[in-house]
């Protein structure tokens, strides 16, 4: 169904094309179809747009909003144990809609050790991102944005963590050249002006929260300002403002998690935006909302579940260390020795000594099967966040009651 919206539709401009290709790499044919000129987009400046949307968009948006402040607030009192695998949650999310996927003790394994350059410990990137992006809500700006990419794409060199983009990029096609892409951004020679007027945008204070980052993010995307990570660092950039807005105050509302049932709908939805239509990324921002509120209480009541289960097994007083281990487990449910020691403030023993109680209460269990550096892990609560993660990925909008 069309709009009744107005919004600045992107424009294009030609530009020459040579492909930095060696010519050994490249067919003749492949390179002759990406030779010559390609088209890239005009990002039109909204920074003083007009945000009109059809009611029934912004009603939603407002039911979505409701939704969301009433789970941060909800889970205010208990944001110490499950905010952090909310927060892990909604970056391996936001990873996944990049096709990087990994299954909880993966990441939290790289959580452990972030040296290698695997998906999981991309997504621990990501996780840092997310951090980050919080820590910096209440000061957005450019630089801030630079902040969330370079921690981010900290171990991807390659990509310029923390600078904006110096050549085209494109979306789809080859790597041989941008003539046969979905997308092609802007030249990069105005990324730093597209940027900047986003930047003013986000500082508006007339515009609904949830449709603001909505809108934010579907430009952000557009102006696809680094060479890599734009997804991740501008879906990073929804939950700053969401923070910034006090729209959430407590914990992070996985939105990614929402998308992730519609990926389909959420490309499309961009592509409407950049067509001058701004109510499908609206529409599917406040959907995945709906989506992630549901899904985020399922996991806080499995972890809630797992934990209960634990006061039933475990044989020790209730201000003991193997109790405080246990309420580590909620939020790092991987760990080794070292870790406990330095999360318990004990000594070795006195850790080596909880984690015996843990395993022999069926908390925990040991799977590295090494006789030094030892992981044990909680199976209950990496299995709540692989159940999550499946959930995810299910299509439909479950009811909000």
């Amino acid at each position: 169904m069309a709009s009744d919206t107005v919004w600045p539709a992107i424009g294009w401009e030609e530009h020459p094309w040579r492909s930095s290709l060696p010519p050994d790499l490249v067919s003749r044919r492949l390179r002759e179809r990406h030779s010559g000129q390609y088209r890239a987009a005009v990002v039109p400046p909204i920074a003083t747009a007009d945000v009109t949307l059809p009611s029934a968009v912004l009603a939603l948006a407002d039911e979505a909003s409701v939704e969301i402040a009433r789970y941060d607030a909800e889970l205010g009192a208990k944001v110490a144990p499950f905010g952090a695998l909310l927060l892990r949650s909604e970056s391996a999310s936001s990873s996944q809609i990049e096709n990087l996927t990994s299954g909880a003790r993966a990441i939290a394994l790289a959580e452990l050790d972030e040296g290698n350059r695997s998906n999981a410990a991309r997504i621990v990137a990501n996780v840092r991102a997310m951090e980050a992006a919080i820590d910096l809500a209440d000061r957005l700006s450019a630089d801030a944005v630079l902040a969330m990419h370079a921690i981010l794409m900290a171990h991807d060199p390659d990509h310029s963590p923390g600078q904006w983009r110096d050549q085209q990029v494109w979306v789809g096609g080859t790597n041989v050249g941008p003539h046969e892409a979905a997308f092609v951004p802007p030249h990069h020679a105005h990324v730093r002006t597209a940027i900047d007027d986003l930047m003013r945008f986000v500082r508006r204070d007339d515009v609904p929260v949830l449709v603001h980052a909505a809108l934010a993010h579907a430009q952000f995307e557009t102006i696809h300002p680094f060479t890599d990570g734009n997804g991740r660092t501008g879906r990073a950039l929804i939950h700053a403002m969401l923070r910034a807005k006090d729209l959430t105050r407590n914990i992070t509302v996985p939105v990614s998690a929402g998308l992730l049932t519609d990926t389909d709908g959420y490309f499309a939805a961009l592509t409407s935006f950049r067509r001058g239509d701004p109510a499908p990324i609206v529409t599917a921002m406040a959907q995945a909302a709906l989506i992630a509120v549901v899904n985020g209480r399922q996991l806080v009541a499995d972890l809630e579940a797992a934990r209960q289960r634990w006061t039933e097994r475990i044989r020790a007083r209730r201000d003991s260390a193997a109790w405080r281990l246990a309420d580590l487990l909620l939020r790092q449910p991987v760990i080794d020795a070292a870790i406990a020691q330095s999360e318990l403030g004990t000594t070795s023993a006195n850790a080596h000594g909880a984690i015996r109680q843990l395993e022999a209460a069926g908390v925990i269990t040991e799977f590295s099967g090494k006789r030094r550096g030892r992981y044990w892990q909680a199976p209950e609560i990496l299995a709540a966040l692989d159940d999550f993660a499946v959930r995810a990925g299910r299509r439909g909008r479950p009811t909000t009651a």
